[in-house]
């Protein structure tokens, strides 16, 4: 069984709301009716409902069993502005600005609807990009208790892969956090290694990556990956964690047996920890592209309810299975 299809199964045990508000895009649309189809969440979707249906008659696509809730006649409207403003008046939020943005924006309505316990998750930007799917989620759903920083990662499912967890590995920062400090490194490990424990079930086996392996190279570079690995190590020891490592010789266990003999993980990780932002978006694309992976993120870590973002060139099956991941998140949480 693919590991997508394991996580569907996961969804339909215990089946959890989750929102889509893109609900002018077609792929939207058809991940929705699979959605309820397949039984793995139910769906509600924000706009105009007569619009919505007209879209899905148009696409030929069954919506039967959705919610649609419109900002403008929502009956929980009032409760909704009262509170974005309780939650953002420190920030300079007024009532009126408050209401003004709940009946424009429906990502922030739908993020809203989630911190009202009115939904227990939402997926977005599909048409969005991420800097606006997720700034929303990181001012109104804020940080979960204990958490240093929120970051993103992306689960891959490589085919025909003896490396990693049966060829699935968890891909961080991939989406989020641009420069990581060292400190900030150490914690994505940590938030990357529950992340791969609660939605893969195997244990995570962490490389710290770099372009050198245990000293082979010296840069200001190699230097944050060899001090986050250390702090990492500290601060938790629960970890099974090694760097500085480069990729061969994190998966490959002939090559981690010449670069990084000795190392518990080297030639067995499963979660990668990338130096920033650049080569972790660069890589999850090279391997969702090239080894032809299914590729799903980037989603969220580390915030208090699950909010997933979506590549703009993703597929209608991308959307499903993000949301599968979303609904499995809202489970453990």
């Amino acid at each position: 069984m693919a590991y997508i299809d394991r996580i569907k199964e996961r969804a339909r045990q215990d089946k959890k709301t989750i929102i889509l508000p893109e609900s002018t895009d077609k792929r939207t649309l058809i991940a929705a009716a699979q959605i309820m189809q397949e039984g793995i969440a139910d769906i509600i979707m924000i706009g105009n409902e007569e619009k919505i249906h007209d879209g899905a008659g148009w696409l030929e696509v069954d919506l039967t069993g959705l919610r649609v809730v419109n900002p403008s006649t929502s009956e929980k409207l009032d409760e909704y502005v009262e509170l974005l403003y309780e939650t953002r008046k420190a920030k300079g939020m007024t009532m009126d600005k408050a209401r003004e943005i709940l009946l424009s924006d429906y990502l922030t309505f739908g993020i809203v609807m989630v911190k009202a316990n009115d939904a227990d998750g939402m997926v977005a930007g599909a048409c969005h990009s991420t800097a606006d799917t997720l700034r929303p989620a990181l001012q109104i759903l804020k940080t979960a208790p204990g958490i240093k920083l929120v970051s993103g990662f992306f689960i891959l499912d490589v085919p025909n892969c003896d490396f990693g967890d049966n060829g699935t590995f968890l891909f961080a920062d991939c989406g989020l956090n641009q420069d990581p400090t060292a400190d900030e490194l150490a914690a994505i490990a940590d938030t990357s290694a529950k992340s791969f424990k609660s939605l893969i079930g195997s244990k995570p086996i962490i490389a710290m990556l770099s372009h050198s392996t245990k000293g082979s190279a010296k840069h200001a570079l190699v230097d944050k990956v060899v001090e986050a690995t250390k702090i990492a190590k500290e601060e938790y020891p629960h970890l099974m964690i090694d760097g500085e490592l480069q990729t061969d010789a994190a998966l490959v266990p002939s090559v981690a047996k010449s670069k990084a003999p000795g190392s518990e993980v080297a030639g067995k990780a499963n979660v990668l920890i990338f130096p920033n932002l650049d080569c972790g978006n660069i890589g999850y694309k090279l391997v969702q592209r090239l080894a032809k992976a299914d590729a799903y993120g980037p989603m969220l870590q580390g915030i208090a309810k699950p909010v997933n973002d979506l590549s703009r060139g993703c597929s209608w099956q991308d959307i499903v299975g993000v949301v599968a991941l979303t609904a499995v998140q809202a489970q453990n949480m």
